[in-house]
């Protein structure tokens, strides 16, 4: 999935800080965000970017559970554009 809309400075930041290893999200349908074991001051935006498919679990794990967060392929693509 591809986004519908440009991303803002706050969801390129976002994901700036998933592609260097500095995330984690929660195995969950509503996943939160956690960078540097803080929660992400804006769960509504890390929310959109894991139903747009542009962040997501690294591996498998219980609902609740906090897992390193990677960048999928498109917003690989994004971030590669965005530099």
């Amino acid at each position: 999935m591809t986004p519908d809309h440009e991303l803002s400075l706050r969801e390129l930041a976002i994901l700036r800080a998933v592609a260097s290893g500095r995330a984690e999200i929660t195995c969950s349908s509503e996943p939160d965000l956690f960078i540097d074991g803080l929660p992400c001051c804006d769960q509504y935006t890390a929310h959109g970017l894991a139903h747009r498919a542009l962040i997501v679990p690294a591996r498998p794990g219980p609902v609740g559970h906090r897992v390193q967060a990677r960048l999928t392929a498109a917003a690989a693509g994004i971030m590669g554009e965005a530099a």
